[in-house]
């Protein structure tokens, strides 16, 4: 099957076309009305420098239910002691800086590009930062895009054990009250894993997203 190639059309093949991985299309660009629209049809860029824009929807898709965040008896003890101070929206751009300088030597696809595409969508009330402080130091943190009660997570890192743990469950708290329906986590990571992460298909992710968007405003403030 050929790659479904994008034109300056705001528009995406239908996300069961993808190939067998998730790839879906490439090319297109990075504007907030584009993004927006992928990520509310279960869409998302992921590519490195050297390559063009590559847009993905994997099936199955790993998720987590916010209200089903699970936490570790040794998290709950650091969570407990406040170890790290956890806030919203403060450094948006420091986070993910760091989330991509932690990844360069792996080949991050978190380029210029996407850092001022994502720094635009902060900017519009769309993409969110979580940070964890310790000793107003920030040493972790994670950021993703919410629209209507749909967080989708992009990425996070970690320079101090479990920085990143804390300021990931303090967001399922915030958004279980929020009444948040998902987190989008993308595909597997053991890290995710340990926290509740599931799979489930690609169709009822699809659903999961339309239920989440048709019952909020689009945009989420914490």
């Amino acid at each position: 099957m050929a790659i479904y190639r994008l034109s300056n059309d705001l528009v995406f093949p239908d996300p069961s076309l993808a190939e067998e991985d998730g790839l879906l299309a490439l090319e297109g660009d990075l504007s907030p009305e584009r993004l927006l629209l992928a990520y509310s049809n279960g869409i998302f860029p992921w590519f490195s420098e050297e390559e063009p824009i590559l847009w993905w929807s994997p099936d199955p898709r790993f998720v987590l239910y916010p209200k089903d965040i699970r936490i570790s008896h040794s998290m709950k003890k650091t969570l407990k002691k406040n170890t790290y101070r956890v806030s919203f929206d403060t450094c948006f751009r420091d986070v993910i800086s760091n989330c991509s300088n932690i990844r360069k030597e792996e080949g991050t696809w978190i380029t210029n590009d996407m850092i001022e595409a994502y720094c635009k969508l902060h900017e519009l009330g769309f993409a969110h930062s979580v940070e964890a402080f310790y000793e107003d130091k920030l040493v972790g943190g994670l950021y993703g895009v919410s629209i209507g009660k749909c967080f989708f997570g992009e990425s996070m890192f970690s320079t101090m054990n479990n920085a990143s743990k804390a300021a990931f469950i303090t967001l399922s708290k915030v958004l279980t009250e929020k009444g948040f329906v998902v987190i989008d986590c993308q595909v597997h990571t053991n890290h995710l894993e340990s926290l509740g992460a599931v799979y489930i298909s690609r169709v009822d992710f699809l659903q999961v997203v339309q239920r989440g968007i048709s019952i909020a405003p689009l945009k989420m403030c914490f």
